[in-house]
């Protein structure tokens, strides 16, 4: 089959970066399939349009505006005009082409008449990954109002995108259960999970000496337990916590936080580290996935945050990094996500309401004593990833709908 996937988010560089859907495109291509990729390539990256083959995924870069990272006025223009700016590249590079299938993800939900285009040209079929419920997260957060103007703009389009697609893969059963609640008009049988996944590398076992090893090489400490934080550090996450977490323990010598990652909200975490010249703590920028990982071998727990304002049930893909290592995750979210549930019923971490300060502390104080309990929630956290979230396992839940 030739499929096309349409993205905000494939990297700009894949030479030793990754993603969930990279790792997926990949497992389409291991299986025969020949894979295209139409993805943004943001303003500040400052380079034309471009058709490439990487490893044989045939990758579109389309120059867009800035789309990731950047203020909600900015990120709205350029996901107004992304449309009209991909549709104009399919015409130019893939008009040769026949798509069997089209797989989209959100955000953005901006994608409505590039899909209507390529099913009417094509007649193919179309599989949503939904990784994003906007506009409601939006209002979660007070970005916009409910039922103003933008509310009902993007609520149109969201609608127009749930109808257009043949298949709904969402996050998490909390997930199927929202989507098909709020918009009644669905067939549910068209809605299912499809989780977040990679493909698992080989399991290593860290010993003291390795672990030592790479704390030196990144000028950590040694004799404390290391509490890492990767990924978007942005509005959705509510940093504000991070923030009170760091502040509460910034005279223990015993915890130390290591911040890993890029967003709105970096220079400001950046800032409160080094204005209260808090010294267990550090912050690095985003990092290639391969030295990422391999940093993450000398931590000792996972960190997740997410903001307590949220209705709908997120489900943050950052967990894989940590399970796929075999740390044990801390998660400060909102009560509606059904991260809590699955951690729980993995035994692989810790849940609490985020702003919830001494529950988060009493969970830092028993990883810190007790690290049989650690590393058996290590293990179970790999364990629990190899049997749940394989890219081998979301590739077949999408393509068993088209091999009938």
């Amino acid at each position: 089959m030739n499929i096309l996937f349409i993205t905000t988010a494939f990297p700009e560089d894949l030479n030793g970066h990754s993603n969930i859907y990279v790792d997926l495109m990949n497992e389409f291509k291991r299986n025969g399939h020949s894979v295209y990729v139409i993805t943004a390539r943001e303003r500040r990256y400052k380079k034309p349009t471009e058709y490439i083959n990487v490893d044989g995924l045939n990758i579109l870069k389309v120059r867009t505006g800035n789309v990731h990272k950047t203020n909600f006025i900015e990120k709205g223009i350029a996901t107004i005009l992304i449309e009209y700016q991909y549709i104009r590249a399919i015409n130019k590079y893939f008009n040769e082409v026949k798509f069997d299938l089209i797989i989209y993800a959100t955000p953005p939900i901006n994608f409505v008449k590039v899909i209507k285009f390529l099913k009417i040209r094509d007649k193919a079929k179309t599989y949503l990954l939904l990784k994003d419920i906007f506009p409601q997260n939006a209002v979660d957060l007070g970005i916009i109002k409910k039922n103003g103007i933008l509310y009902k703009y993007y609520r149109k389009k969201e609608i127009e995108l749930y109808k257009i697609s043949d298949y709904i893969g969402c996050m998490s059963p909390k997930n199927v259960e929202y989507v098909i609640q709020h918009n009644s008009y669905l067939d549910p049988k068209r809605v299912e999970v499809c989780p977040n996944s990679i493909k698992i590398s080989k399991y290593e076992i860290v010993d003291e000496s390795l672990k030592a090893e790479i704390r030196k090489k990144y000028q950590l400490p040694v004799n404390s337990k290391i509490f890492v934080y990767g990924g978007n550090l942005g509005k959705p996450q509510g940093i504000d916590f991070l923030l009170d977490i760091i502040m509460a323990n910034s005279k223990r010598e015993d915890v130390f936080f290591l911040i890993v990652g890029s967003g709105t909200e970096y220079k400001r975490v950046e800032k409160f580290i080094n204005e209260n010249k808090i010294e267990n703590a550090k912050i690095y920028p985003y990092m290639k996935q391969k030295e990422y990982n391999n940093l993450l071998k000398g931590c000792d727990a996972g960190l997740v945050f997410l903001d307590k304002r949220f209705t709908i049930p997120n489900f943050p893909s950052r967990i894989l990094s940590y399970m796929e290592v075999g740390l044990p995750i801390i998660a400060a979210t909102d009560k509606n996500t059904d991260l809590k549930d699955i951690i729980r019923e993995g035994n692989f971490g810790f849940w609490c309401e985020s702003g919830d300060l001494e529950s988060f502390n009493k969970i830092i104080d028993l990883i810190i004593k007790d690290d049989e309990l650690r590393k058996t929630m290590g293990f179970n956290a790999r364990r629990y990833l190899e049997e749940n979230y394989s890219v081998e396992d979301t590739y077949k839940i999408i393509m068993h709908h088209f091999n009938e």
